[in-house]
């Protein structure tokens, strides 16, 4: 759809930026945990620049590559997002987690297992990214949330949507992050139920003997789209 340049380079780049990305989340938790270190004034700064350079870089390359820019701009919103908020990188992994759960109905409790390891997986990594982000903009203001421990009870709280009695963000940024971190609930909470559909499905599939819908062509739609 955008060219065999842009998709060479993707298959080129893909893991050294997930690898990147990592690296960045990595250095970035360190600044933020303990903003006044060694590592943080001497190694982690210059190397969250040099980091955002290189994942720059490569959308710029992308959007040159690609034969009809504009439709790749509004398709690669996410990329966008992900180059002026580079700690979201290794989120790309879990952008299977729609395609497998599509895939559910013929793929069977195997694929039920991969969507269940991606979720866990996401959720994890969106609860850590959240706290790092909230006690970044929360730590100077005159909230409760001053530690990484705060920020990640919090972030805890919020995404199972139960709470944290006592901890949340004053300030307008730490709400915005309070938003985000609720819609990664709700999804969870989406996955979760498609999974359990899923399976309560296919018990009573088997146990009325009723052949499973093939849907084949769509199944290898996705699987082409995947690969």
């Amino acid at each position: 759809m955008y060219g065999d340049k842009v998709v060479r380079w993707e298959r080129w780049t893909k893991w050294p930026l997930v690898v990147a990305g990592a690296l960045f989340l990595l250095t970035f938790a360190l600044e933020v945990i303990d903003p006044d270190s060694w590592w943080a004034l001497t190694v982690a700064r210059p190397l969250l620049i040099v980091l955002w350079a290189l994942f720059a870089t490569d959308y710029a390359v992308r959007l040159v590559l690609a034969e009809r820019r504009w439709h790749w701009f509004r398709r690669h919103l996410l990329d966008l997002a992900i180059v002026l908020l580079p700690m979201f990188r290794p989120l790309q992994l879990v952008e299977f987690v729609a395609l497998l759960i599509l895939a559910e109905r013929e793929a069977g409790a195997a694929t039920r297992g991969r969507v269940a390891t991606y979720a866990v997986f996401g959720t994890v990594l969106a609860v850590f990214v959240a706290s790092l982000a909230v006690l970044e903009v929360e730590r100077g203001g005159s909230g409760p949330i001053r530690s990484f421990p705060d920020a990640l009870w919090w972030s805890v709280g919020t995404v199972t949507t139960v709470g944290a009695e006592g901890v949340h963000p004053v300030t307008d940024a730490g709400r915005a992050v309070s938003f985000l971190l609720t819609l990664v609930g709700l999804a969870l909470l989406g996955v979760v139920t498609a999974l359990l559909t899923s399976w309560v499905l296919e018990r009573v599939t088997v146990s009325a003997g009723v052949p499973a819908p093939a849907g084949e062509d769509q199944v290898e739609e996705l699987r082409a789209e995947m690969a």
